[in-house]
């Protein structure tokens, strides 16, 4: 559904203001740092995740590449030119290449060496870039000790909220991605069921095969366009949320889904939630809010939280846990 007609539609069911305490079905909604404090610091990188840690994030999430010997970085894309320095490397040049309608720079062509040569930039217009060219590329391994860490410094359990990037993709190239997961949360204690772990993608083949072999919770992500499945980047038809309880314990829903075109809220987190399922909301951002209906970010997600969603991803975590606060008043 075009966005900016559910958008239109909203405004005739909205007031700032109208939403009370009672409101807030949910008391303890989980906040997940989106790409860490990206709306702080440049996205994925580990002062960005330190960031949100500090202002009470109660998960990160990292988005997972893999590089040419295997190992997983954390980029929310597997081309590198919006969020890296790549550009300017000119020993890379000749790396360049197209791949499904995009000409860039691509993970699963460098090594972790080469990739550990970069630095991080600010892919967001109207965002500082004070810290460009600051930041290294992290791997997942590296994130992990930072959350192990920060854990045991704070005496608070911070959750990882890992998504798979292109995994269907990456197993064409010979990378057996639900495996290397597996033996990454294993290697770290971190595939129990007690873990702060929830593993989340688009694509519905690598959640089901995750399925009865990992003990932490997986989410399917849907958008409005349907789930991301192909290497071009094409879209298949929504999943229903029926198939998707079979495999899935929590769905990470575009924010969007959850009106109607009345602009009211829809059925779809009570469906949900007969099923068994959690909603988990996305993404929040107090820079990219629709001013025409909202006083401020954190009025737009007490918008959505009116709807009963159990958590939601923002990429201003500082903001957002205060609203978290506002609903445990």
């Amino acid at each position: 559904m075009n966005r900016i007609r559910i958008l239109a539609m909203i405004m005739g069911l909205y007031c700032p203001g109208a939403i009370t305490l009672a409101d807030c079905p949910q008391s303890d909604p989980v906040v997940i740092a989106h790409r860490g404090a990206s709306g702080h610091l440049p996205e994925h990188t580990l002062a960005a995740f330190k960031l949100a840690i500090e202002m009470g994030a109660d998960y990160i999430e990292p988005d997972l590449v893999i590089t040419k010997d295997g190992e997983f970085i954390v980029r929310h894309d597997h081309y590198l030119s919006q969020t890296t320095d790549i550009a300017d490397k000119p020993e890379f040049s000749s790396r360049r290449r197209d791949l499904g309608g995009r000409n860039d720079w691509f993970s699963e062509d460098f090594t972790l060496a080469e990739i550990k040569t970069l630095r991080a930039r600010q892919p967001f217009k109207g965002r500082s870039r004070e810290h460009d060219g600051i930041h290294p590329i992290p791997r997942f391994q590296d994130v992990i000790e930072l959350v192990k860490n920060e854990s045991e410094r704070l005496g608070k359990a911070v959750g990882i909220y890992p998504e798979t990037k292109e995994p269907g993709y990456f197993e064409t190239l010979g990378f057996d991605v639900d495996e290397m997961l597996i033996a990454l949360l294993d290697k770290n204690g971190m595939n129990e069921h007690d873990s702060k772990v929830i593993i989340q993608s688009f694509e519905p083949e690598i959640l089901r095969s995750l399925n009865n072999r990992v003990n932490v919770p997986l989410v399917q992500l849907v958008s409005p366009s349907g789930n991301k499945v192909n290497e071009d980047g094409s879209y298949q038809s929504n999943i229903s949320l029926g198939e998707l309880s079979e495999y899935a314990d929590g769905v990470g829903a575009a924010k969007w889904l959850l009106v109607n075109q009345q602009g009211k809220a829809n059925d779809f987190v009570s469906r949900a939630k007969k099923l068994g399922l959690f909603i988990h909301a996305w993404t929040f951002r107090e820079d990219a809010y629709p001013e025409e209906l909202f006083a401020s970010g954190e009025e737009e997600l007490k918008f959505f939280l009116k709807m009963g969603i159990d958590g939601y991803f923002t990429d201003f975590p500082d903001t957002d846990v205060k609203v978290k606060e506002w609903c445990q008043q």
